[in-house]
């Protein structure tokens, strides 16, 4: 199965913003009483989102490494970190712009 690298840059700003939502939604009603269990739950949060983020930024260039394309897998790593990045600028620029805000 092969994916678009704009695919997978969309997929990992979706995981993100459901992350986001729901880190929101925890922040919200949790109480104060979860201080043990919280930085474990924060830990696995990361170790679980840097294997999402490593499947789909890399499981399809090393796909094609081992099949001998080298220079193809680290065009489509590249294209992936590209299209991730002016994602994430764009974003950047409407966080900075006030877009949403409600004062």
């Amino acid at each position: 199965m092969k994916t678009h690298p704009f695919i997978n840059a969309i997929a990992a700003i979706l995981y993100i913003v459901l992350i986001a939502l729901g880190m929101n939604y925890v922040s919200k009603h949790a109480g104060p009483d979860n201080n043990f269990l919280a930085p474990i739950a924060f830990l696995s949060l990361f170790t679980f989102s840097a294997a999402v983020m490593g499947f789909l930024f890399v499981s399809q260039p090393i796909r094609l490494y081992f099949d001998g394309k080298k220079k193809e897998a680290v065009e489509y790593f590249l294209q992936t970190l590209l299209f991730f990045g002016c994602i994430t600028i764009i974003l950047f620029l409407v966080v900075l712009s006030g877009v949403g805000n409600n004062k």
